[in-house]
C-alpha cells in the first residue's frame, strides 16, 4: 500500500476547511488550489498580482513536498471571468518560463473570497 503524506507549510496559506494543502503519494505530489486573494484581502487587487500570488504559493507547497515549478506536469486554472484570460496567461507564461506544463482553464463564476482565480497543481518529486 502508498503512503500518503500530508504537506503543510507556513510559507503558504493555512487550508480553511477540511483539506490538506498538498498531498504525496509516491513521487507524485498533489497541490490543492491556491487563490488569488486571502480572505479578507481586497479582492478587486489586480489580476495579474492575484495570479502570481496564488502561483506563488503554488510553488511555497510545492517546495515543501521537495519540488519546485519546474517539476509541475498539470495544473488546472479556475477563472471567474474567462474574458480575463490573456492576463492570467500571460503571468502564468511569465511564472513558468520555458516550462510549459499541461493545463486546463475552467470558467468557474464567482469564487472563494472574491478571487478571480484558483490554481491548483500536479507534480513529481
Amino acid at each position: 500500500m502508498q503512503t500518503l503524506t500530508r504537506v503543510m507549510t507556513l510559507a503558504a496559506p493555512r487550508p480553511g476547511g477540511h483539506y490538506e494543502q498538498a498531498i504525496v503519494a509516491g513521487n507524485t505530489v498533489f497541490v490543492s488550489g491556491q487563490l488569488g486573494v486571502l480572505r479578507g484581502e481586497d479582492p478587486t487587487r489586480p489580476l495579474r498580482a492575484q495570479t502570481l500570488f496564488a502561483l506563488a504559493n503554488m510553488e511555497a507547497v510545492l517546495i515543501a513536498s521537495g519540488c519546485d515549478r519546474s517539476r509541475v506536469v498539470k495544473t488546472t486554472v479556475y477563472v471567474s471571468d474567462i474574458a480575463d484570460w490573456d492576463e492570467v496567461n500571460a503571468a502564468y507564461a511569465d511564472f513558468f518560463g520555458h516550462h510549459r506544463p499541461a493545463r486546463s482553464v475552467v470558467p468557474a463564476g464567482l469564487l472563494h473570497f472574491g478571487a478571480k482565480l484558483e490554481i491548483e497543481a500536479i507534480a513529481v518529486i
